[in-house]
C-alpha cells in the first residue's frame, strides 16, 4: 500500500534533521509549515514549498497526509507537545519514522509520531510511547518503557528496564543504569550518570549526579 505524503511542521535545526530522515525513507513531502517563514513571506525552505502557516493545515482531509514534527523538544518548551495533541484532536496523525541506519529489535512497540534518527538501537520488548524522539545515536536496551513526548538527546544510553515518565528528557551522553525509574516531566542533565530512581518533576545533573531537585516549570500544567 502506498504511504500518503507528508508536511513538515517547523522549520529549526531539528526540522533539518527530520526532513533528511523522511528523504532517506524516501517520504513525498508536500512542503513545510512554519509562521516564521510565513510572515516573512519565504516561498521555499531547503528546497520545499513554504505552505503557510499552521493553519494552512486544515485545507488538507486528516486521510490524505500525514505529519511530521520538525519542533524541537527541550525543557521548559512546550510547543511541541501542544502541536501533536492539536493535530491529534483534529483528526490528524504524525507519522512514525525509523531511520535506515537505526536497528529496532524484536517485540518493540512504537507509538504515534516516534522519530528514531540514525544510529538509534532500540533492544527487544522496548515500548516507546506517542511523540517519542530518539535522537542521534541514543540507545534503549530491553524491557525499558518510554512514556509520550519523551526526548532522548543524542548519545544517550539508557540501560535494560528502564521507565521514563511522560515528558521525560534525557540529556546527551547521559547514562541510566538497569532498572532506573525516572519520573514524570524529570530531566536528567547532559552526561549525568543515573545510579538510582528519580521523582516526577525533578531534575538531576552533575558528574557523580547531585541529589536530584524539584522542577518549577509551567510545563506541568500543559
Amino acid at each position: 500500500m502506498s504511504q500518503v505524503p507528508v508536511i513538515l511542521l517547523g522549520a529549526g535545526g531539528h526540522a533539518k534533521v527530520v526532513l533528511d530522515l523522511l528523504q532517506a525513507l524516501e517520504r513525498r513531502v508536500l512542503g513545510i509549515c512554519d509562521p516564521v517563514l510565513a510572515a516573512q513571506g519565504a516561498d521555499i525552505w531547503r528546497g520545499l514549498p513554504v505552505l503557510g502557516d499552521d493553519t494552512i493545515i486544515n485545507r488538507y482531509e486528516p486521510a490524505s497526509i500525514e505529519l511530521a514534527n520538525g519542533t524541537g523538544s527541550l525543557p521548559g518548551k512546550p510547543l511541541r507537545r501542544r502541536l501533536h495533541a492539536h493535530f491529534n484532536r483534529l483528526g490528524y496523525r504524525f507519522a512514525t519514522l525509523v531511520h535506515p541506519h537505526a536497528h529496532v529489535g524484536s517485540g518493540v512497540k512504537l507509538g504515534q509520531g516516534v522519530q528514531l534518527m540514525a544510529g538509534v538501537i532500540v533492544q527487544a520488548d522496548t515500548c516507546l510511547g506517542d511523540d517519542v524522539i530518539l535522537n542521534t545515536g541514543a540507545r534503549v536496551d530491553h524491557d525499558s518503557v518510554i512514556g509520550d513526548h519523551v526526548h532522548l538527546a543524542p548519545g544517550a544510553v539508557l540501560s535494560g528496564n528502564v521507565q521514563v515518565g511522560e515528558g521525560g528528557h534525557i540529556g546527551p551522553g547521559a547514562t541510566v543504569i538497569h532498572g532506573v525509574r525516572i519520573g514524570v516531566g524529570a530531566i536528567v542533565g547532559a552526561g549525568t550518570t543515573v545510579v538510582r530512581d528519580i521523582p516526577a518533576w525533578h531534575q538531576q545533573t552533575g558528574q557523580p549526579a547531585r541529589k536530584s531537585q524539584e522542577i518549577h516549570t509551567e510545563s506541568k500544567n500543559t
